[in-house]
């Protein structure tokens, strides 16, 4: 089991909208997905339509510190409000569940705020057996802005995955941001608790001569942060079919086959080498198998 964050310390990047598509698109080849809201503004939680709502969700995670059924809703897209045409089905071998936001406001900070055990609060959760029984990979989103929660999902990760709006601007605050982050966060060694390899993915990218230099100075300023944060080498585009995916509730491979889909693939392929070639609506044959800690370590490699 793989289980990645999506992390940045700036808001409005696109972590719920690349984290609900990754999360898609795994369960649209036959991997048992569950994501985690771990954002107290539930993005993630209203991003597809809900089949079955859980009772509880992050909250009753956190403070039992572990996960247990009455967390996890389910999500059906047979519910997406928005028909399309040969709208096709998830691999029957896939899953894609949720444990929703249900925190208002501050609320889990300042119940995570005078504990000891903060940081550890979802890395804990996540070693129930339910968990390890019934999924392949853990997607968490996360709020952004530094915090208790922020620091939990971090340390709870196998593997973080930030997204970078292609402008100089954001390539500036998000490496002041990821420094501070990471240097947050390494206090943990001390405990041997050991920081996610982050790996780092230039989102919302146009074709355009202007774009392409600043990606290339994005790229050049990464030294900075050698051995901390790896840059991929795919490039998620911008497309208006993001946009359009999240208001229909679907994944954005289904309605984008030409632009949006050949992207989010090569990025599945980049993060778990194994499954390269897997492609959405062929069933693979044992992909539990090959989505292990060896996999994860090729990947980041």
């Amino acid at each position: 089991m793989i289980v990645y964050a999506t992390v940045s310390t700036k808001g409005g990047v696109g972590k719920s909208t690349l984290t609900a598509n990754l999360g898609a698109l795994l369960a649209d080849i036959g991997m048992r997905v569950l994501l985690i809201d771990a954002d107290v503004q539930p993005s993630l939680s209203r991003y597809y339509p809900i089949a079955k709502r859980a009772r509880h969700g992050l909250t009753q995670m956190i403070k039992q510190g572990a996960l247990t059924d009455d967390c996890i809703s389910t999500i059906d897209f047979t519910l997406a409000p928005v028909p399309l045409r040969r709208q096709p089905q998830l691999n029957p071998n896939g899953c894609l569940d949720i444990v929703i936001s249900d925190a208002p406001q501050g609320t889990l900070q300042d119940w995570l705020a005078p504990r000891m055990d903060s940081a550890l609060r979802i890395k804990l959760a996540l070693r129930s057996p339910l968990l390890q029984e019934h999924y392949d990979v853990v997607l968490i989103d996360t709020q952004g802005a530094v915090g208790h929660l922020q620091d939990a999902a971090v340390l709870a990760a196998d593997v973080l995955l930030s997204p970078i709006s292609p402008d100089i601007l954001s390539a500036r605050e998000f490496l002041s941001g990821t420094q501070e982050l990471l240097n947050r966060v390494e206090t943990a060694a001390a405990f041997g608790i050991s920081v996610p390899q982050m790996l780092a993915i230039i989102y919302r990218h146009e074709n355009t001569r202007d774009a392409r230099e600043i990606g290339l100075a994005i790229r050049e300023s990464y030294q900075q942060l050698k051995c901390k944060v790896l840059l991929l080498k795919t490039v998620i585009p911008h497309a208006v079919a993001y946009r359009n995916a999240a208001t229909a509730q679907v994944p954005v491979h289904w309605i984008d086959p030409v632009k949006a889909s050949p992207a989010m693939h090569a990025l599945l392929w980049e993060l778990i080498p194994s499954l390269d070639g897997t492609r959405a609506g062929v069933p693979p044959e044992a992909l539990s198998e090959v989505v292990d800690g060896h996999d994860v370590q090729n990947a980041i490699a």
